[in-house]
Parts: structure tokens; sequence; C-alpha cells
């Protein structure tokens, strides 16, 4: 049985060195691996959180879009889709914020994060929020719980989230599924050998430091003006470096090959300048990013092939989501109206309006049967029979053969009753036996 891994990528920014090497590429390398079925995503709803400004979400679609799909990503062993694409999901978002608990919203990070810092600013604690912001993890476990994801790569950051997902989908489970295990409950995978690459002034490469390397952007020159912004300590060329503290070396690392790490140190403890080890550097990136540079400008020349590989992506999509959602409508009680099983209650008070048969032994060690009307009136009463056998036996004959067996039968009429009520007493027990 295959492994469901899944993906989400915000939708709110250019992706940079840092992201490709850290995200992209070993989440590329492990959709290659098999027994594998990955999903990744384009989180555009997600993007709607953070960002109020539509052309940026826009723009960065059609990047991320192509910046996977440059990459290398193979869309023909994974399902690649934008989350707005599936509308199943914001159902499923409604579905699972019906069974999520507030006190559970209350201590999300990101919630926290922010009414914390508004206590600390004097401001009233929900200043800014929004019920974007405040239901983001309900929307995640949608994403996660949607396809039934088995493993989720994820910073620490996000495993909060995570354990979020699990309980939600867990409380579905046990309200609706009957028995059933409706939800894969998913477990986070915490890559904790994802390379960090450090940005140009050593702290993590990240665009709110404003240290990032672009990756396709701007193309060779703007990947050189880059390299050469790289702090490095102030030894003049000739003088012995030490590689082991240098961030331009952490970078080199994260391209070159085992061979070309060590001839690198052991240039730069030869007296390499700075300034020739950075050519080498742009040298190496370019090497492995020139080609992918290629794929994504005739990407983002061509938006249409892009948009079609995302509607495809959707189309696979769907074919997991949109039956799963009508299992999980099914589920909580949104329903066609359809004909029904009659209420347990009705059907009880039905068969308790039928008459009774009751066998029973009497004093003088005969043994007896009657026949009673829902009222209690006795409708028929027979004479004593020497074996209980023998008296259920005729039982047996009324309830199956109605008023054909009254006539040879050794009864007699009850007080008053007219031999047409009792035919149709025995008529309705038939029937019953029937159904």
């Amino acid at each position: 049985m295959s492994e469901r891994v899944l993906t989400g990528i915000t939708t709110t920014g250019t992706p940079h060195l840092g992201n490709y090497v850290g995200a992209i590429r070993p989440a590329i390398v492990a959709s290659r691996a098999p027994g594998v079925e990955s999903f990744f995503f384009l989180a555009d709803y997600h993007a709607l959180i953070k960002c109020d400004d539509p052309d940026r979400i826009e723009r960065s679609r059609l990047e991320i879009a192509a910046t996977w799909l440059a990459a290398g990503l193979d869309t023909n062993r994974v399902t690649f889709y934008r989350q707005s694409d599936i509308p199943e999901i914001p159902e499923l978002t409604w579905l699972l914020t019906c069974v999520t608990a507030k006190g559970q919203m209350n201590r999300a990070h990101a919630y926290k994060a922010a009414a914390d810092a508004n206590e600390a600013a004097g401001e009233e604690t929900d200043a800014g929020v929004t019920m974007g912001l405040f239901c983001y993890p309900i929307l995640m476990a949608a994403d996660i719980l949607m396809f039934n994801a088995h493993r989720v790569p994820v910073g620490r950051d996000q495993v909060q989230h995570i354990e979020m997902a699990r309980d939600v989908g867990q409380r579905f489970n046990h309200l609706f599924g009957r028995g059933r295990e409706l939800f894969v409950l998913p477990q986070a995978e915490i890559e904790e050998e994802v390379a960090t690459l450090p940005g140009l002034d050593g702290r993590k490469m990240s665009k709110s430091y404003d240290n990032t390397i672009p990756l396709f952007e701007g193309g060779p020159r703007r990947l050189k003006e880059a390299v050469a912004r790289i702090v490095t300590d102030s030894r003049l060329p000739g003088e012995p470096k030490d590689p082991d503290g240098a961030h331009l070396v952490t970078i080199h690392d994260a391209f070159a090959t085992p061979a070309q790490r060590e001839a690198f140190r052991a240039e730069l403890r030869a007296g390499l300048s700075w300034g020739e080890a950075k050519e080498r550097l742009v040298a190496l990136i370019e090497a492995h990013v020139g080609p992918m540079r290629e794929r994504y400008a005739a990407l983002m020349a061509h938006p249409e092939q892009i948009e079609e590989i995302l509607q495809e992506g959707a189309r696979k999509a769907r074919a997991v989501a949109t039956p799963f959602l009508a299992e999980l409508r099914q589920a909580v009680g949104l329903r066609a109206m359809t004909a029904v099983a009659q209420p347990k209650a009705k059907v009880e008070a039905h068969k308790a309006a039928l008459p009774v048969f009751k066998q029973y032994r009497e004093a003088d060690g005969r043994f007896y049967f009657k026949l009673s009307a829902a009222d209690g009136s006795v409708l028929l009463q027979s004479q004593g029979f020497a074996e209980g056998r023998e008296a259920g036996g005729w039982v047996k004959r009324l309830k199956t053969e109605g008023a054909a067996a009254l006539g040879e039968a050794p009864v007699e009429l009850g007080e008053g009753v007219q031999r047409a009520a009792v035919e149709d007493a025995l008529a309705a027990l038939v029937a019953a036996a029937q159904e």
C-alpha cells in the first residue's frame, strides 16, 4: 500500500536559493521514492491570511508553480494543484470547524503570538486578528485530512498544527465514524537534516532579513551581485582562511560534491582570495540552476502551460476529494432526501398493534393457547392439550395459514367476537410473518 505525503507552499513571495536547498530540492527527491504518493499544493487560501495585495498573490502563485516545475517536479508521479481549485477543501473546513473547540484555537501559536504582541503594546487582545488567522489551523487540517495524508513534512514551528489536525480528525471519527476511521491521523515529519542556508549576513536566509540570494530572478547578473555581498572576514589574498567558520563555504557545500568540498577547503587554507572564492561559488551555483532557470523562463513566458498543468492536477485531486467529501456528508447527515428506514419507535409501535398468541398451562395439567387483540380482549381460546407441542403446532399453523386453518382448529371464538374480526387478526399475523 502506498503512503501519502502532503506538502503545501504558501503563495506570498518569490522562491530564493534558501527555499530551493531547504525545501524544494529535498521534497522533489523524496517524491521519487517507491511506494510514495505525493500531493503538492499552492496554499493560496492561506496566503490571503498573510497578504492583502491581490497582484502579489497572483504573481507569487505563478512564480512558485514555475519554480517547482523547473526544479524537476514530475507531475506524472505527483498530484500538483492549487488549493483554491478544490472546493471540497473549504467545505471540509466548515465540517471540521463544527467539531473544533474554540479553546483549542486559543492555544494556536500564531494567534497567541498576535494576542501577546497586542497586550505587550497595550492594545486590545484581538486587535487586528482576523478569523482567517484564528482558524488557520482548521484550514490546514482540512488540507491534510482531505487526502488522508500519512506524513506531512514540516518545520518544528508547524508541529502543533499537525497535532491539532490529529485531534480534530480523531474527534470527527469518534462522532461520525460509527466504528470506521474516516480520517487517517497524520504524522508530522520533522526533517532535522534539511539544510538551512545562511544569508548574505550569516543569519538564516530569509526575505524578512533582506539577505537572500535569488534563485532565478534577475539571471546570472543578480546571482553574481548577491554572492559578491556575502560577508567574509578581512583576511587578504594569500592568507590562510578558516573554511569551517565561513558562511560562503556553507552555501558552496549545498551544491558541491564531496570531492569539490574538500578541494575548495584546501584552496582556502592555502590562501585563495575571497573574491576568487566568490567567483568559484557563482560558477558552481550557475552550473546547477542555469538549466532550471531556462525552463523557468520558458514557463513564465507561457503561463497558460502552467495553468493547464494545475488544472490537470486539480482533476486528479478532486477525483480523490469529491467522493470522499460525499462520504463525509453522509456521515454527518447531509444526505439526499430519498426513502429512509422507518424510525425504530414506529416499527416497535406497529409490532405492538398486532394481535398476540399466548401459550400457557393450567392447573389441570393441560396446555392451552389464546389469541388476544392489542387491547387485551380474547379473540380465540383453544381447548386443552395433553402435550405442549400440540398447542404450539396449532399456533404455528394459524400464524402461517391464517383463516384457512381456522375451520380445523380446536378453538372457540371469544365472548362477543365475530369470526370476521378473528380472520382479520390472523391475516395481519400472516402478513407480518412474510415481511
